[in-house]
């Protein structure tokens, strides 16, 4: 993976950025790496562990603690906690709402910024989440704030939960996106604002999958990197 650039992208709950950083890393054949995984598997541990999400000194001491592992099956990253794979485990809006709040303990985030920016050392790399582009790698050649309006945010929500057999109401998930949306904002400020300076917006409202992707790569290709043979992108 080493020799290619860093890409970040950033962007609030629902905004595309997953979907749209797995793909991007996909045909660029870099290194894909969830920041947010991180802090939803520590978040994980801390509910079963029956530690309070809010309480910033038992949270810090066990993220020192615990393992958190990627891996790439079938094309999916996989994520482990201790070994266990907690993937879909956490993906639930319970695991969510706890994730938002151990992130905004600093020594949390000291802890794991740390183990991202040995992860993505040596470029490569699209990394989506958090901090990306503030902080992890303030210097990386590309990054990319993804929006959308919070109704559509919340539309993609209640279609992802009807896949998996899960029924949301629509204002219910708007309301806790707005929720999520001010401690986000919140923690990114004191950590040197948000979104980066020199983030290059992109309005994900109304736009196809497809067509985000397009447009990173595009983005990604004019800072430098190289589009492996055999694919293509129109601008």
């Amino acid at each position: 993976m080493s020799g290619g650039i860093v890409v970040a992208i950033d962007g609030p709950a629902g905004s595309g950025k997953s979907t749209t950083a797995r793909e991007v890393a996909k045909r660029l054949r870099y290194l894909y790496l969830d920041t947010g995984a991180m802090y939803r598997a520590l978040a994980l541990s801390v509910l079963a562990s029956n530690i309070e999400p809010d309480d910033k000194f038992e949270v810090s001491a066990h993220a020192r603690r615990i393992e958190i592992a990627f891996d790439v099956c079938e094309g999916l990253q996989r994520v482990f906690k201790d070994g266990e794979d907690v993937s879909e485990r956490i993906r639930t809006p319970v695991v969510s709402d706890a994730a938002s709040r151990v992130a905004v303990h600093p020594s949390v985030r000291e802890v794991l910024i740390s183990r991202q920016r040995i992860i993505g050392r040596d470029g490569g790399i699209v990394l989506e989440g958090r901090d990306t582009g503030t902080v992890v790698f303030p210097d990386a050649e590309l990054k990319v704030f993804l929006v959308a309006d919070v109704e559509e945010r919340a539309r993609r929500r209640v279609e992802e939960m009807a896949l998996k057999g899960e029924v949301a109401e629509l204002s219910v998930l708007m309301q806790q996106i707005r929720e999520r949306d001010a401690r986000d904002k919140e923690t990114q400020l004191r950590s040197g604002g948000w979104p980066a300076s020199d983030a290059i917006q992109v309005d994900t409202t109304g736009l196809a999958i497809e067509d985000q992707v397009k447009r990173v790569l595009a983005l990604a290709i004019e800072r430098g990197a190289e589009l492996p043979s055999g694919t293509g992108v129109h601008r």
